[in-house]
């Protein structure tokens, strides 16, 4: 597992680490996931999770206040209830609290069976975990997947982002899911921030939680530092 930090700029600290799988080399996710397969989703996506909480404990979350976000397969999940109860198990085992987990699914995996999703977000945010659309704005149903349930957090896809503060038609777009997730109780994440100039453009129109390697890429098995002052330009952003 790595782990990018996702940035809280209003209280400058990190809000959470999301796992990223990668191959027992460093390979890449990409080359990991195009290795599943009908045959092996669930045992994978069980595993992914029980490897996320290990390794996140190992590299010292539990000294920090962050929370662990984690990607599920939602296609991999027959019961929510039942398909849970490994992770439940080992988070008990490392002394992880539960109400600490973020699981966060991607749009851009085509759904069988929304409804379905439905009920996994439901029951997930019913036992205290947090939950999160990863990618939005990217994949098979873009506003459609929020009209159908609210997750507690969405991540805006980098495409959204890159370029955002040269780009009139791209600040409305991000603004209007802004004001309509505020309207809904829904935080939003901006994802992939590179530059300075994007960090300014996503805190101007109000967007409070960001992630990308403007802040740190993901560590390799630990928790990476994100020094604050320097990407801040040495100007605190609630001062």
């Amino acid at each position: 597992m790595a782990f990018q930090p996702i940035v809280d700029i209003e209280q400058e600290c990190v809000f959470a680490y999301e796992a990223l799988v990668r191959g027992m080399g460093g390979e890449s996710a990409s080359s990991i996931l195009s290795q599943v397969s009908d045959a092996n989703r669930y045992g994978f996506d069980q595993q992914c999770r029980v490897k996320a909480i290990e390794a996140a404990t190992r590299a010292g979350i539990l000294a920090t206040p962050a929370r662990l976000s984690i990607n599920f397969l939602p296609n991999a999940v027959y019961s929510a209830a039942a398909c849970i109860q490994l992770t439940l198990k080992t988070a008990r085992a490392n002394a992880f609290p539960s109400d600490r987990l973020i699981f966060e699914f991607t749009e851009n995996e085509e759904m069988a069976d929304p409804q379905h999703v439905s009920k996994i977000i439901a029951t997930y945010q019913q036992m205290g975990f947090g939950t999160a659309i990863d990618d939005f704005g990217a994949g098979y149903a873009g506003l459609n997947l929020l009209a159908r349930f609210q997750t507690d957090l969405i991540k805006l896809d980098m495409d959204l982002i890159r370029g955002l503060d040269t780009s009139m038609p791209q600040r409305m777009i991000v603004g209007g899911v802004v004001r309509m997730c505020d309207a809904l109780g829904v935080k939003v994440i901006a994802e992939g921030i590179e530059t300075a100039g994007e960090l300014k453009a996503l805190r101007e129109i109000g967007v409070r939680y960001i992630q990308g390697f403007y802040f740190a890429k993901p560590g390799f098995e630990h928790l990476p530092e994100v020094h604050f002052a320097v990407q801040f330009g040495q100007q605190s952003l609630t001062g």
